[in-house]
Protein backbone atom coordinates (compact mmCIF):
# COMPACT_ATOMS: atom_id res chain seq x y z
CA UNK A 1 0.00 0.00 0.00
CA UNK A 2 1.41 3.41 -0.97
CA UNK A 3 2.00 5.95 1.78
CA UNK A 4 -0.68 8.60 1.73
CA UNK A 5 -3.19 6.54 -0.24
CA UNK A 6 -6.88 6.61 0.65
CA UNK A 7 -9.75 4.23 0.24
CA UNK A 8 -12.65 5.11 -2.02
CA UNK A 9 -14.83 6.80 0.61
CA UNK A 10 -12.13 9.34 1.39
CA UNK A 11 -11.22 7.82 4.76
CA UNK A 12 -7.56 7.59 5.66
CA UNK A 13 -5.93 4.22 5.15
CA UNK A 14 -3.55 2.35 7.42
CA UNK A 15 -0.62 3.82 5.46
CA UNK A 16 -1.37 7.40 6.54
CA UNK A 17 0.96 9.17 8.96
CA UNK A 18 -1.21 11.44 11.09
CA UNK A 19 0.53 14.13 13.16
CA UNK A 20 -1.48 15.86 15.90
CA UNK A 21 -0.25 18.78 17.98
CA UNK A 22 -1.92 19.05 21.35
CA UNK A 23 -2.45 15.32 21.06
CA UNK A 24 -1.91 14.37 24.69
CA UNK A 25 -5.42 15.34 25.85
CA UNK A 26 -8.79 16.79 24.87
CA UNK A 27 -9.80 17.06 21.23
CA UNK A 28 -6.36 16.08 19.97
CA UNK A 29 -6.34 12.80 21.88
CA UNK A 30 -9.92 12.05 20.85
CA UNK A 31 -8.94 12.54 17.19
CA UNK A 32 -5.92 10.29 17.72
CA UNK A 33 -8.18 7.50 19.02
CA UNK A 34 -10.10 7.51 15.75
CA UNK A 35 -7.02 7.34 13.56
CA UNK A 36 -5.36 4.71 15.75
CA UNK A 37 -8.49 2.56 15.46
CA UNK A 38 -8.24 2.88 11.66
CA UNK A 39 -4.69 1.60 11.76
CA UNK A 40 -2.98 4.85 10.79
CA UNK A 41 0.48 5.71 12.06
CA UNK A 42 -0.07 8.41 14.66
CA UNK A 43 2.39 10.90 16.13
CA UNK A 44 1.36 13.03 19.10
CA UNK A 45 3.16 16.29 19.82
CA UNK A 46 2.79 18.17 23.10
CA UNK A 47 4.95 19.80 25.75
CA UNK A 48 4.64 17.28 28.58
CA UNK A 49 6.41 13.92 28.29
CA UNK A 50 4.36 12.29 31.07
CA UNK A 51 1.06 13.30 29.47
CA UNK A 52 2.27 12.09 26.07
CA UNK A 53 3.34 8.73 27.48
CA UNK A 54 -0.03 8.31 29.19
CA UNK A 55 -1.88 9.21 25.99
CA UNK A 56 0.21 6.76 23.94
CA UNK A 57 -0.44 4.00 26.48
CA UNK A 58 -4.18 4.66 26.25
CA UNK A 59 -4.10 4.47 22.45
CA UNK A 60 -2.11 1.24 22.48
CA UNK A 61 -4.55 -0.30 24.95
CA UNK A 62 -7.53 0.64 22.78
CA UNK A 63 -5.78 -0.28 19.50
CA UNK A 64 -3.02 -2.81 20.27
CA UNK A 65 -1.80 -3.00 16.69
CA UNK A 66 -1.57 0.79 16.26
CA UNK A 67 1.76 2.49 15.55
CA UNK A 68 2.00 5.38 18.02
CA UNK A 69 4.86 7.85 18.36
CA UNK A 70 5.27 10.83 20.67
CA UNK A 71 7.44 13.95 20.44
CA UNK A 72 7.83 16.69 23.03
CA UNK A 73 7.88 20.23 21.70
CA UNK A 74 6.56 23.67 22.52
CA UNK A 75 4.93 24.66 19.24
CA UNK A 76 5.74 28.33 19.95
CA UNK A 77 9.38 27.32 19.34
CA UNK A 78 9.84 26.98 15.57
CA UNK A 79 13.07 24.98 15.83
CA UNK A 80 11.55 22.58 18.36
CA UNK A 81 8.54 21.89 16.14
CA UNK A 82 10.74 21.36 13.08
CA UNK A 83 12.88 18.88 15.01
CA UNK A 84 9.80 17.05 16.32
CA UNK A 85 8.37 16.67 12.80
CA UNK A 86 11.72 15.53 11.44
CA UNK A 87 12.00 12.80 14.07
CA UNK A 88 8.40 11.74 13.59
CA UNK A 89 8.82 11.45 9.82
CA UNK A 90 12.07 9.53 10.22
CA UNK A 91 10.05 6.98 12.19
CA UNK A 92 6.78 6.79 10.24
CA UNK A 93 7.39 8.50 6.90
CA UNK A 94 6.08 11.81 5.54
CA UNK A 95 3.19 13.41 7.37
CA UNK A 96 0.11 12.97 5.19
CA UNK A 97 -2.46 14.37 7.64
CA UNK A 98 -1.53 17.26 9.92
CA UNK A 99 -3.92 18.45 12.63
CA UNK A 100 -2.93 21.70 14.36
CA UNK A 101 -4.88 21.30 17.56
CA UNK A 102 -2.63 22.71 20.30
CA UNK A 103 -3.87 25.88 21.93
CA UNK A 104 -4.04 27.80 25.19
CA UNK A 105 -6.49 30.25 26.71
CA UNK A 106 -6.26 32.49 29.77
CA UNK A 107 -9.39 34.62 30.09
CA UNK A 108 -9.16 38.02 31.74
CA UNK A 109 -9.99 41.62 30.93
CA UNK A 110 -7.31 43.09 28.67
CA UNK A 111 -6.20 45.62 31.28
CA UNK A 112 -5.92 42.88 33.91
CA UNK A 113 -4.17 40.29 31.74
CA UNK A 114 -0.41 40.18 32.15
CA UNK A 115 1.74 40.82 29.10
CA UNK A 116 3.26 37.29 29.28
CA UNK A 117 -0.21 35.70 29.38
CA UNK A 118 -1.33 37.79 26.40
CA UNK A 119 1.83 37.03 24.44
CA UNK A 120 1.66 33.32 25.23
CA UNK A 121 -1.79 32.96 23.70
CA UNK A 122 -0.65 34.67 20.50
CA UNK A 123 2.57 32.65 20.47
CA UNK A 124 0.87 29.28 20.80
CA UNK A 125 -2.45 29.76 19.03
CA UNK A 126 -1.20 31.76 16.03
CA UNK A 127 2.59 31.55 15.77
CA UNK A 128 2.56 27.96 17.00
CA UNK A 129 0.04 26.97 14.36
CA UNK A 130 2.16 28.64 11.68
CA UNK A 131 5.27 26.84 13.00
CA UNK A 132 3.41 23.53 12.87
CA UNK A 133 2.28 24.07 9.28
CA UNK A 134 5.74 25.22 8.20
CA UNK A 135 7.30 22.06 9.61
CA UNK A 136 4.63 19.79 8.17
CA UNK A 137 4.45 21.20 4.63
CA UNK A 138 7.30 19.13 3.13
CA UNK A 139 5.64 15.92 4.27
CA UNK A 140 2.21 17.00 3.06
CA UNK A 141 3.73 17.70 -0.36
CA UNK A 142 5.50 14.33 -0.47
CA UNK A 143 2.24 12.62 0.44
CA UNK A 144 0.82 13.84 -2.85
CA UNK A 145 -2.15 15.86 -1.70
CA UNK A 146 -1.89 15.82 2.07
CA UNK A 147 -4.53 17.19 4.39
CA UNK A 148 -4.21 19.97 6.94
CA UNK A 149 -6.84 20.74 9.58
CA UNK A 150 -6.48 23.85 11.71
CA UNK A 151 -8.52 23.73 14.91
CA UNK A 152 -9.83 27.23 15.49
CA UNK A 153 -12.60 28.31 17.84
CA UNK A 154 -15.99 29.94 17.86
CA UNK A 155 -14.11 32.79 19.58
CA UNK A 156 -12.49 33.48 16.23
CA UNK A 157 -15.86 34.58 14.86
CA UNK A 158 -16.83 37.20 17.45
CA UNK A 159 -15.17 39.31 20.14
CA UNK A 160 -15.82 38.04 23.67
CA UNK A 161 -15.50 39.94 26.94
CA UNK A 162 -12.32 38.83 28.70
CA UNK A 163 -10.94 37.01 25.67
CA UNK A 164 -9.10 39.73 23.74
CA UNK A 165 -5.90 37.73 23.30
CA UNK A 166 -7.65 34.46 22.53
CA UNK A 167 -10.09 36.04 20.06
CA UNK A 168 -7.24 37.85 18.31
CA UNK A 169 -5.22 34.66 17.97
CA UNK A 170 -8.12 32.57 16.70
CA UNK A 171 -9.48 35.24 14.33
CA UNK A 172 -6.04 35.45 12.73
CA UNK A 173 -6.27 31.76 11.82
CA UNK A 174 -9.07 32.57 9.37
CA UNK A 175 -6.77 34.81 7.33
CA UNK A 176 -3.96 32.27 7.60
CA UNK A 177 -6.13 29.44 6.29
CA UNK A 178 -7.59 31.50 3.45
CA UNK A 179 -4.14 32.63 2.28
CA UNK A 180 -2.77 29.09 2.47
CA UNK A 181 -5.61 27.75 0.31
CA UNK A 182 -4.51 30.11 -2.44
CA UNK A 183 -0.82 29.45 -2.04
CA UNK A 184 -1.01 25.67 -1.76
CA UNK A 185 -3.74 24.99 -4.31
CA UNK A 186 -1.26 23.70 -6.91
CA UNK A 187 0.17 21.25 -4.38
CA UNK A 188 -3.19 19.53 -3.95
CA UNK A 189 -3.08 20.05 -0.18
CA UNK A 190 -6.49 20.56 1.40
CA UNK A 191 -6.68 23.26 4.08
CA UNK A 192 -9.44 22.82 6.62
CA UNK A 193 -10.43 25.18 9.42
CA UNK A 194 -12.93 24.18 12.08
CA UNK A 195 -14.69 26.21 14.77
CA UNK A 196 -15.49 24.00 17.77
CA UNK A 197 -17.81 25.22 20.52
CA UNK A 198 -16.95 24.75 24.21
CA UNK A 199 -15.68 21.18 24.49
CA UNK A 200 -15.23 18.93 27.53
CA UNK A 201 -11.46 19.06 27.94
CA UNK A 202 -9.01 19.61 30.82
CA UNK A 203 -8.33 23.07 29.41
CA UNK A 204 -12.01 24.03 29.62
CA UNK A 205 -12.07 22.95 33.26
CA UNK A 206 -9.21 25.34 34.00
CA UNK A 207 -10.58 28.13 31.81
CA UNK A 208 -14.03 28.24 33.39
CA UNK A 209 -12.57 29.12 36.78
CA UNK A 210 -11.15 32.29 35.20
CA UNK A 211 -14.00 33.18 32.83
CA UNK A 212 -15.60 36.57 33.65
CA UNK A 213 -19.32 36.62 34.35
CA UNK A 214 -19.78 38.98 31.39
CA UNK A 215 -18.34 36.30 29.11
CA UNK A 216 -20.76 33.73 30.53
CA UNK A 217 -23.61 36.09 29.65
CA UNK A 218 -22.39 36.32 26.05
CA UNK A 219 -21.80 32.58 25.69
CA UNK A 220 -25.01 31.48 27.35
CA UNK A 221 -25.65 28.31 29.30
CA UNK A 222 -24.97 25.86 26.50
CA UNK A 223 -23.56 22.51 27.63
CA UNK A 224 -20.07 21.77 26.28
CA UNK A 225 -19.71 19.11 23.61
CA UNK A 226 -17.97 15.80 24.42
CA UNK A 227 -14.48 15.73 22.93
CA UNK A 228 -15.29 12.46 21.15
CA UNK A 229 -18.23 14.04 19.31
CA UNK A 230 -16.11 16.99 18.22
CA UNK A 231 -13.35 14.63 17.08
CA UNK A 232 -15.71 12.55 14.93
CA UNK A 233 -16.89 15.67 13.14
CA UNK A 234 -13.32 16.85 12.58
CA UNK A 235 -12.17 13.53 11.15
CA UNK A 236 -15.22 13.35 8.87
CA UNK A 237 -14.38 16.84 7.58
CA UNK A 238 -10.79 15.79 6.91
CA UNK A 239 -12.02 12.70 5.04
CA UNK A 240 -14.15 14.92 2.80
CA UNK A 241 -11.46 17.62 2.50
CA UNK A 242 -13.91 20.23 3.74
CA UNK A 243 -12.56 23.77 3.83
CA UNK A 244 -14.69 24.95 6.77
CA UNK A 245 -16.48 23.17 9.58
CA UNK A 246 -19.00 24.86 11.87
CA UNK A 247 -20.41 22.73 14.68
CA UNK A 248 -23.66 24.58 15.38
CA UNK A 249 -26.18 26.69 13.48
CA UNK A 250 -25.19 29.72 15.57
CA UNK A 251 -21.53 29.38 14.61
CA UNK A 252 -22.44 28.85 10.97
CA UNK A 253 -24.51 32.04 10.96
CA UNK A 254 -21.65 33.96 12.56
CA UNK A 255 -19.24 32.50 10.03
CA UNK A 256 -21.38 33.30 7.00
CA UNK A 257 -23.28 36.40 8.09
CA UNK A 258 -21.07 37.78 10.83
CA UNK A 259 -20.67 41.24 9.32
CA UNK A 260 -24.43 41.70 9.52
CA UNK A 261 -25.07 39.91 12.81
CA UNK A 262 -22.23 41.07 15.04
CA UNK A 263 -23.36 44.73 15.40
CA UNK A 264 -26.80 43.56 16.52
CA UNK A 265 -25.34 40.98 18.88
CA UNK A 266 -23.01 43.52 20.49
CA UNK A 267 -25.96 45.83 21.22
CA UNK A 268 -27.84 42.94 22.84
CA UNK A 269 -24.77 41.82 24.80
CA UNK A 270 -24.18 45.36 26.08
CA UNK A 271 -27.73 45.55 27.39
CA UNK A 272 -27.46 42.17 29.10
CA UNK A 273 -24.14 43.06 30.71
CA UNK A 274 -25.48 46.42 31.91
CA UNK A 275 -28.51 44.69 33.44
CA UNK A 276 -26.24 42.18 35.17
CA UNK A 277 -24.09 44.92 36.68
CA UNK A 278 -27.13 46.83 37.93
CA UNK A 279 -28.39 43.68 39.66
CA UNK A 280 -25.06 43.39 41.45
CA UNK A 281 -25.12 46.97 42.76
Amino acid sequence: MILGSTVSDGRSSAAEHVVITGGSSGIGLAVARIYAARGARVTLIARGQAALDAAAATLRTLSPSASIGVQTADIADNAAVADALAQAEARFGPCSILIACAGVVTPARFDMLSSPDFDRQIAVNLIGTANTIRAGLPGLRKAGGGRLMIVGSGAGLIGLYGYAAYCASKTALIGLAEALRLELAEDGISIGLCFPPDTETPQLDQERHLRPAEAEIMMGKVAPWPAEKVARRIVAAIDRRRATLFFTLELALLGRLGALLRPLLYVWFARQITAYRRRRQ
